[in-house]
């Protein structure tokens, strides 16, 4: 009977939190210099970023959905969270863009997720949890504002709906800025984790933590194994052997929303 490592216990939690790896999807060197940057640059924001939530992992292996992940643990249940931590969130969330527009200066669409979930943050703030200091304690209609436009009976005026944009905006805008002054202050800190990362394809958080404090892993990875080639039918053979298959590409369970996805 064999044993189970508790190697094999945290990439099985792994799986039903974020979705299965897809080894086998192939992707140029060129889209994983992007992705590597992107997701170095999430993590070095949430290491640096005083009110987040720990690292847990950093990955170029796609996943689910995703090219790439830079994977959030809380260490306790969480249900509510302080105004310093949400301007946290949307700093680290602008990190995958960010990242990408100071290294290659041409961004990709692969920030998506991380304007949705930023947005859908801002816009709380903003309508529901009264964290705008010009627009106070009100409740604005949240998530629920873009119906109400469509209705007559909106509970406030056009210049009101125009300071709430105004002020999602100033928040995402801050922490767009605040982030860029974070990763252009660790530049060479992004380009060496974001090398480690080409590298092994798999960090953890503290092998992370390590590059950017140190500039060295105290305990750095074993180098992946590339994947099996599939097995090609012999002349020999009457019926072709059948190919090489792995749960890898599975249909990707729904990940738990833990952090800032890439």
């Amino acid at each position: 009977k064999s044993e189970v490592t508790l190697v094999e216990m945290e990439e099985a939690r792994d799986k039903v939190r974020w979705g299965r790896e897809r080894r086998s999807m192939a992707l140029s060197d060129k889209e994983k210099a992007n992705t590597a940057y992107h997701e170095a640059g999430h993590a070095i924001l949430n290491i640096l970023c005083e009110h987040t939530d720990p690292l847990h992992k950093v990955t170029i292996i796609p996943r689910g959905p995703s090219l790439g992940m830079a994977m959030f643990l809380p260490t306790e249940d969480r249900v509510n969270y302080r105004e310093a931590e949400l301007i946290d969130q949307l700093c680290v969330a602008m990190g995958g863009r960010v990242a990408e527009e100071l290294v290659f200066g041409n961004v990709t669409n692969g920030a998506m997720g991380d304007i949705r979930q930023a947005t859908s943050i801002a816009r709380k703030m903003v309508c529901e949890w009264g964290m705008s200091k010009n627009l106070g304690m009100v409740d604005y209609g949240g998530d629920d504002q873009q119906e109400m436009f469509m209705s007559s009976t909106k509970s406030y005026s056009e210049s009101t709906a125009q300071k709430i944009d105004d002020e999602i905006k100033v928040l995402i805008d801050e922490g767009y800025q605040r982030a860029q002054q974070i990763l252009t202050d660790n530049r060479d800190a992004l380009n060496l984790i974001s090398e480690a990362l080409l590298e092994f394809e798999t960090l953890s958080g503290d092998q992370i933590q390590d590059l950017l404090e140190k500039g060295v892993m105290d305990n750095p990875p074993s180098s992946p194994t590339p994947p099996e080639a599939p097995i090609a039918p012999s002349v020999d053979d009457k019926e072709p052997k059948s190919e090489v298959t792995s749960d890898d590409d599975d249909e990707p369970l729904a990940p738990e929303v833990v952090g800032a996805p890439a």
